[in-house]
C-alpha cells in the first residue's frame, strides 16, 4: 500500500484539478510529512507515475506570470476506483514491518559482542529523541490538524514510546544474550578446532 499513492489520488478527488506545485504545497499544508511515510519531494514522480498508469490525466498546460509552463492533472475514473480500493485497503491491513535489527541481533559477530550494549543504548536513545520531535511536532501542528490527524500522530507517538519500552525489556537482558552469544561462540570454537 502505497501512501502517496493514496494522498494523491485523494487531493485530486477532493480539490479538482491541480499542478504538481499546487499539489506539493498542499501536502506543505497538511504536513504530511509529519504523520506519513510521504517525502513531499517525492509527488512530482509519483504523480507521473499515476498518470502512466492511467489513474491521472493531463488536463491542459498553464502558465502564470513568469513562471514556467505547468500541467494540470485531473483524477481519472480508473483513479477514483483505484482511490478506493487504497482507501479500503489501508484501513484494513495491518502494517508491522519486520525490523533488521531483530535479525542483526540474532546474527551478532562473535568478535563484537560486547559491543552489542552500547549499540542497544545508542537506539534506544535515538528513539528517545525521536519521540521527543513527534511530540514537538505534534504540539506545533495541533492547531491546524482534524481529529483524525490528531489521532494519526498521537500513533506515531504510541509505536515509539512502544519501542522504548521493548528496548528496555531487551537492555535488562543483555547480560543474558551476552553470556548465550560468547557461550555458543565458545563451543562453535571448540567444535571447530576438534574437527567434529
Amino acid at each position: 500500500m502505497s501512501s502517496i499513492r493514496l494522498f494523491i489520488l485523494d487531493s485530486f478527488a477532493r480539490h479538482g484539478e491541480m499542478h504538481g506545485h499546487q499539489l506539493r504545497l498542499q501536502a506543505e499544508r497538511e504536513r504530511v510529512h509529519y504523520w506519513t511515510d510521504i517525502s513531499v519531494g517525492g509527488i512530482y514522480g509519483a504523480l507521473k507515475r499515476l498518470a502512466s498508469d492511467g489513474l491521472l490525466e493531463s488536463v491542459r498546460t498553464e502558465r502564470e506570470g513568469n513562471f514556467p509552463e505547468r500541467q494540470v492533472w485531473a483524477i481519472t475514473p480508473a483513479g477514483r476506483a483505484a482511490l478506493d480500493a487504497s482507501r479500503r485497503h489501508a484501513l484494513d491491513e495491518l502494517v508491522l514491518r519486520p525490523d533488521p535489527f531483530d535479525l542483526a541481533l540474532t546474527r551478532v559477530d562473535p568478535d563484537r559482542i560486547g559491543d552489542l550494549p552500547t549499540a542497544v543504548h545508542a537506539r534506544r536513545a535515538a528513539l528517545e529523541r525521536l519521540l521527543a520531535e513527534a511530540v514537538a511536532h505534534s504540539a506545533s501542528a495541533a492547531p491546524w490538524l482534524s481529529v483524525a490527524e490528531k489521532h494519526a500522530l498521537a500513533h506515531r507517538e504510541h509505536r515509539i514510546r512502544a519501542e522504548i519500552t521493548w528496548h528496555d525489556t531487551l537492555i535488562d537482558a543483555l547480560p543474558s544474550i551476552v553470556a548465550d552469544e560468547e557461550a555458543g561462540a565458545k563451543h562453535a570454537a571448540t567444535v571447530s578446532s576438534s574437527g567434529g
